[in-house]
């Protein structure tokens, strides 16, 4: 099971990550960061393949996959 981290008070809500996700599992949060935008969250960690095309991206370099 792959483990994702996105640094939620970094994220600018651009969607990159949820494009890229294979299973589209990324979506963007209900709660608005320091930055004034809703970041990206993953909804089933379960079924993340721990491929990392989201963290590949990310133009901020703020998600972490683990296997």
């Amino acid at each position: 099971m792959a483990k994702v981290t996105i640094n939620q008070n970094k994220c600018k809500g651009c969607g990159l990550c949820a494009t890229a996700c294979p299973k589209k599992i990324i979506v963007f949060s209900d709660e608005i960061n320091s930055l004034g935008y809703k970041p990206a969250v993953v909804t089933d960690m379960d079924a993340c393949l721990g491929c990392a095309m989201c963290a590949v991206m990310c133009p901020d370099t703020i998600i972490e996959v683990e296997k």
